[in-house]
């Protein structure tokens, strides 16, 4: 941040897309999902709280799959109704580093989630742990 510059982006840095798109190479190091069963699969982890959509979703498997980080392939050719995707090599590779990039984005929006249930709600968990 520059000096005098404000930080209007709150709690993180992190856009939806970003996120969306980490999951989404996340779960496909797991093994093999087509596009429904990736947006169920990350409303399941996120315990329904918050569900990508699937405008978000198709445009990101394909831009992926355009980049070469992804892999898809339909169940029938011929009717083009499921089309399956698998991580590639360099996907993996694109993984990692974007994982990493994104950890300390999202440890500064935990901290200021964790601070605020303790100042505002003084909320004394063991979840709230080192805080």
């Amino acid at each position: 941040m520059y000096k005098g510059e404000r930080q209007r982006q709150f709690p993180t840095t992190l856009s939806t897309t970003q996120f969306v798109k980490l999951y989404i190479l996340h779960l496909l190091t797991e093994k093999n999902y087509y596009g429904n069963r990736i947006k169920d699969e990350i409303s399941r982890r996120l315990n329904g709280k918050w569900s990508p959509s699937y405008g978000m979703i198709y445009p990101l498997l394909r831009e992926l799959e355009e980049q070469g980080y992804i892999e898809g392939w339909w169940d029938e050719p011929n009717k083009r109704s499921i089309r399956r995707y698998k991580i590639t090599d360099i996907g993996i590779e694109h993984y990692k580093v974007i994982k990493i990039q994104n950890k300390e984005s999202l440890d500064d929006s935990l901290l200021i989630i964790k601070n605020i249930l303790k100042d505002i709600y003084k909320v004394k968990d063991k979840f709230l742990g080192g805080v």
